[in-house]
């Protein structure tokens, strides 16, 4: 029945609810979800909740709660025969939303430590059976960031401070089981070459370094197929995958300013007028003609995307922004673009007849999932952190070969992309220096997408069920709006901006990126583990050292820079901490409480730089060409043209993608000169996007994207020519 929560007047929580949540859509999409286990169920209603922890003994006014958080104290009733469950942020843990929002509370003068929000969901036909109900709980929460609570009284536990997990340490003949146990991905000779190292070094290396080693030494951040040696049909190859690919660089390098050097590639541009603060009076002012170039980056986001398609796209999007604002000194993101390949998407209403039963994977998301949830991520973080999304293509492919054999992409490609502007002053890095401050700009560190650059090169499917769900991150775009915010900011500064160095944390989190960062200058490094933010308490060393925590950037800065720093980060709200300092000596410890000249008796990392960026045994691969494909001549004469044009059309590749265009804001940041939609009737066969370089002249980029997938399986070289011609 209706009535005040049990616990309200608690000294220790308040309870309020708020209004109705889940839009129509959303709470169909989750009806839906939920009677694909239960048919009978149904939701009869949906509420959020709030969770208030008091500060000390003080009382906030609950008339003042109520209006900011537009809630009360009563609760709505249940419906007769219904079940509540509420879904909160994952115990343990600090959400983004509760930052922001106990800081304004906080703001209007009311005494609370924390205010988190739940979502209660009322269910009609709730069933009796336990692995029923279990399977219900799952589909109602991602479980890497929310829990499941049955009555408001537990949420007591969102205030609880859980203990700190323990280091562990790795006997050196241990570490094959280790490599399974942990999802590190090492190759045996990888494994050899630890053993050797940490034998030399006399002592068991952490589960710490372990995790570090193998995210830093990843196919995902090595590259290490592209970089291996190549025997073909019994000949040495001359060049490395990657060598031909830097070869078109080599061999026409003109207009290029960086390329496979930074987080992206650097190409001269036009004079352009750029509308920013005056860094002395925060005055906005233009400052016309100012030597400006641009930059261009691609990267696929495919592994996070065949497990949860929305965040794994989502996250894939952000992290393409990141190393946009993270080249150079600061470099600002300007327009996006988005591809998919897929498989079959079998649309249960809709089957087509080239569609074909076969078995799926059930540990990756179907075609169809990945291309409802896929694009609405991507969309979500572009529109959120507030960039165009001007281009893509999407390819559904699937082609059998043999009894035995289809060719698809059961594990998608997910392609994240775009273009960005960069003064030319900002273009190049500066080395850090002995006692240059090391920071961690943006959000807090949890326990997400643990392991994700080792998870990434393995096949999807290959590793645990809970080491591929773990690797996938979560997004936060409005934290990342702050921290470009903050770098905005520098950049205004022209060549007094006061950060030197700077990288973006993807795969392997801060293990990959403090390390790069101090590698890239030739320094080492002695880091307070204790200084890096954290929503959760419960972190062990390793997790919070390696997890994938997104909106994140490291970053140098001189010691006497660093109150300046810290106020424009102030100013935008912008969440930061100096973790540590570089040093002379090319060595890395990280422990809590470290500090040059001091390392703790048990540091979780204390290793000389060249044990990870030193020579890990390369890569060698030995293959042959296989026989060319024979496919059946098309027989055309048994065709009926007008039901082959229809088939033609309704293909996902031929058929309209206004599905995946009218998704997104494709004007924000004003300098959309081309988007997909062109002609009269607005459709979205635009062969280009172009954005301009500046508010007032006719100068600025242009970009395209193409493939050929069916041809490739003919004629690569053939296809690569059409997909650019």
């Amino acid at each position: 029945m209706s009535g005040p929560f049990p616990n309200y007047g608690s000294p220790d929580m308040m309870v309020l609810e708020g209004a109705p949540a889940l839009s129509p859509f959303r709470r169909e999409r989750l009806e839906s979800r939920l009677q694909s286990i239960a048919p009978s169920l149904r939701i009869s209603g949906a509420w959020h909740v709030y969770f208030v922890q008091p500060e000390g003994s003080a009382a906030p006014d609950l008339t003042t709660l109520c209006r900011i958080l537009e809630a009360a104290p009563q609760a709505e009733a249940v419906a007769e025969g219904a079940v509540s469950r509420i879904v909160v942020p994952r115990l343990g843990t600090l959400s983004p939303w509760s930052s922001k929002a106990t800081e304004l509370v906080r703001g209007a003068g009311q005494p609370v430590s924390r205010v988190e929000r739940g979502l209660r969901i009322d269910v009609q036909g709730w069933p009796a059976d336990a692995a029923v109900q279990q399977a219900l709980v799952k589909a109602l929460h991602d479980p890497m960031t929310q829990s499941v609570l049955e009555t408001v009284e537990q949420g007591q536990a969102l205030f609880s401070a859980p203990a700190r997990g323990e280091l562990e340490r790795v006997p050196v003949d241990q570490l094959e089981a280790a490599n399974q146990r942990l999802g590190l991905a090492m190759a045996q000779d990888e494994i050899d070459y630890l053993r050797e190292r940490f034998t030399a070094l006399g002592r068991s290396p952490s589960d710490v370094e372990l995790m570090m080693f193998a995210q830093a030494n990843s196919e995902h951040c090595r590259h290490k197929i592209f970089n291996a040696s190549w025997t073909i049909d019994g000949q040495e190859q001359d060049r490395s995958l990657f060598r031909m690919i830097k070869n078109t660089h080599q061999q026409t390098p003109q207009h290029t300013l960086s390329a496979y050097s930074d987080n992206a590639a650097v190409i001269e541009g036009h004079p352009a007028s750029r509308y920013r603060p005056d860094p002395a009076s925060g005055e906005y002012r233009r400052e016309a003609q100012v030597p400006s170039a641009f930059q261009i980056k691609v990267e696929t986001h495919n592994h996070p995307t065949a497990i949860a398609p929305f965040p794994g796209a989502s996250t894939g999007a952000g992290g393409e922004i990141r190393d946009e604002g993270a080249t150079g000194r600061g470099g600002k993101p300007k327009a996006g673009l988005t591809g998919f390949s897929v498989s079959h998407l079998r649309i249960p209403e809709l089957p087509q007849p080239w569609e074909a039963p076969r078995a799926l994977n059930p540990r990756m998301a179907p075609a169809l999932e990945i291309m409802t949830d896929g694009p609405l991520g991507g969309a979500a973080f572009n529109n959120e952190f507030g960039r165009p999304n001007l281009l893509g293509y999407f390819r559904s492919f699937e082609l059998p070969e043999g009894a035995d054999l289809v060719r698809a992409y059961d594990k998608p490609i997910m392609l994240a992309g775009g273009l960005g502007a960069i003064d030319r002053v900002q273009v190049d890095k500066i080395p850090l220096q002995a006692g240059d401050a090391v920071i961690v700009l943006g959000g807090p560190a949890m326990l997400i997408g643990l392991g994700g650059g080792a998870a990434s090169s393995v096949a999807s499917g290959e590793s645990a069920e809970d080491l591929d769900f773990a690797s996938v991150q979560r997004d936060n775009p409005e934290m990342e709006r702050r921290c470009q915010e903050v770098i905005d900011r520098c950049v205004a500064m022209g060549a007094n901006n006061p950060i030197k160095f700077f990288h973006d944390v993807g795969a392997g989190g801060l293990s990959n990126a403090i390390p790069e960062l101090l590698h890239d200058s030739n320094v080492g490094g002695v880091i307070d583990l204790g200084k890096v933010p954290t929503d959760d308490p419960s972190l062990s060393p390793m997790q919070l050292w390696c997890n994938e925590s997104q909106e994140r950037y490291v970053l140098g800065v001189a010691q006497e820079r660093l109150a300046e720093f810290a106020a424009l980060c102030a100013r935008e709200r912008c969440p930061f901490a100096a973790v540590g300092v570089a040093t002379a000596e090319e060595h890395l410890v990280v422990a809590y409480g470290a500090v040059p000249g001091h390392t703790p008796a048990d540091a979780p990392i204390d290793l000389p730089m060249d044990v990870l960026f030193g020579k890990p045994p390369k890569m060698h691969r030995d293959t042959a060409h296989p026989p060319a494909p024979r496919w059946p001549a098309l027989k055309t004469g048994g065709l009926d043209l007008q039901e082959a044009g229809l088939r033609v059309l309704a293909h996902p590749t031929v058929a309209s993608k206004n599905f995946l265009v009218t998704i997104g804001d494709r004007s924000v940041g004003g300098l959309t000169a081309r988007e997909q939609m062109v002609g009269p009737w607005q459709l979205p066969v635009a062969d280009v996007a172009i954005t301009l370089a500046d508010f007032d002249g006719v100068a600025g980029e242009a970009m395209s994207i193409g493939e050929r997938t069916p041809l490739a399986l003919l004629d690569a070289a053939a296809s690569a020519r059409m997909a650019v011609g």
